[in-house]
């Protein structure tokens, strides 16, 4: 009810509700240019499940259910092959992708063909996994633990638990299903904080990893731009104690609202557009230019997925203390969990994994000052290789217009190089 309080309350002060790019996407559909590249029919692949909205683009979609060491019962989704190129079951590479914060498998795949990842990807030949971190709209289920019962536990968990239990149970569902000894590891935002996270506390991982690429990796905050993380990170630890008091673990669970927002206040032809657009920019970083605004609907249909507050308490954390170190459950329990008073650091020198490391100038919470400290502690880093745009942001990597062109065509071409090198 808050974003559409919002929209009401802002929609006057919106002189012109059409996304910059309507015109010009609105011409190459007309005339054929993408063939189905995009959507042809907004409204309904904003309804649609995932697995249905994959399979309307005659895809191959499985889904796979993983359950953790601690009873966390995870969905795993797979594109087993293309549609137009390397059409056929055969003996692939495995590609792992990792969403962001709040966020789910959906992240790589809402563009449609030719644009999002995850079709890239199988059109390019690789037997493509898409995980789903605890917590999520296809990983809210436990062994035991009730997730529609704030208090029951099932929420009490951060980052840490996503890269520690999560990515290796993921990793190995994978591996011993196609049975491959290892896999490509691709990750946007929270997914290369938790490939951090695992690689460092069970380095074991490493050697199942034939390349890792972190689009907008965030490990250190120090130098986060982003106004809100850094107004509430010094609150971080008393919002999350006073939410677990009140019986609130969960943050923007999948909620038919804001695909009913998305809908009607989304739209190409909503004067409200432009708010939507801003309320992500205000997270993700401003840049109008790489958002196709069209595809708005789509995006809220899906996005977001739902996380723990102890997640986003987690990134706050890392802003105050401006370190990249385990959660901080206060004094007692620390040393009950740790061993010390405080909470160790990821030891950034046990990932021999080859790390190559995609970022932007432009990117409001993975800085570039940040990434650096991240590249000088890596085990095994291959480089940095920053976006030639200087105003791409933290979601283009994922949603960008030129995603393809200045993200996606390089990394591929260094997964093919270390498969020769592996």
């Amino acid at each position: 009810m808050l974003i559409i309080t919002v929209f009401l309350s802002f929609a006057a002060l919106v002189s012109s509700g059409h996304s910059p790019h309507s015109a010009y996407i609105e011409e190459l559909v007309r005339n054929n240019a993408f063939g189905v590249r995009i959507s042809d029919n907004v409204m309904e692949d904003a309804c649609l499940d995932l697995a249905d909205l994959v399979r309307k683009y005659n895809y191959p979609f499985e889904e796979h259910s993983v359950t953790t060491e601690d009873g966390y019962i995870l969905g795993l989704h797979r594109i087993p092959h293309g549609r137009d190129s390397h059409n056929v079951t055969g003996d692939k590479q495995v590609v792992f992708l990792m969403h962001g914060l709040t966020s789910s498998s959906s992240d790589h795949i809402l563009m449609g063909p030719g644009n999002g990842l995850a079709y890239i990807l199988a059109e390019e030949g690789y037997d493509v996994w898409l995980g789903n971190a605890r917590g999520n709209y296809f990983s809210r289920n436990h062994r035991t633990l009730n997730p529609d019962d704030q208090r029951s536990g099932f929420w009490n968990f951060s980052w840490d638990e996503i890269g520690n239990k999560d990515l290796p149970a993921m990793i190995d569902y994978a591996l011993q299903h196609t049975g491959k000894s290892a896999l490509h590891y691709i990750g946007f935002s929270q997914g290369t904080t938790s490939f951090f996270v695992m690689a460092s506390l069970r380095p074991e991982y490493n050697q199942k990893i034939i390349s890792m690429h972190a689009l907008a990796p965030v490990a250190y905050m120090e130098h986060s731009r982003n106004l809100l993380f850094h107004l509430l990170a010094p609150y971080a630890n008393d919002l999350e104690a006073l939410a677990r008091l009140i019986g609130i673990g969960e943050v923007f669970a999948r909620s038919e609202i804001f695909t009913v927002v998305g809908k009607l206040f989304c739209n190409d032809e909503a004067i409200t557009q432009p708010i939507c657009s801003s309320l992500i920019f205000l997270i993700g970083g401003w840049n109008e230019n790489q958002l196709n605004a069209t595809m708005l609907p789509v995006i809220l249909g899906h996005t977001p997925a739902g996380a723990a507050i102890r997640q986003a308490a987690h990134y706050g954390q890392s802003i105050t203390n401006r370190d990249f170190r385990r959660y901080d459950h206060g004094l007692l329990e620390n040393i009950l969990e740790y061993g010390s008073v405080i909470p160790p650091r990821y030891d950034l020198s046990q990932i021999t994994a080859p790390v190559f490391l995609h970022y932007s100038d432009g990117d409001p919470l993975a800085d570039p000052t940040d990434v650096d400290r991240l590249y000088r502690g890596l085990g095994r880093p291959m480089g940095k290789f920053r976006v030639s745009q200087a105003t791409f942001s933290h979601i283009d990597f994922i949603w960008g217009i030129d995603a393809k062109t200045l993200v996606f065509d390089r990394v591929i071409r260094y997964m093919k190089f270390m498969e020769i090198m592996h």
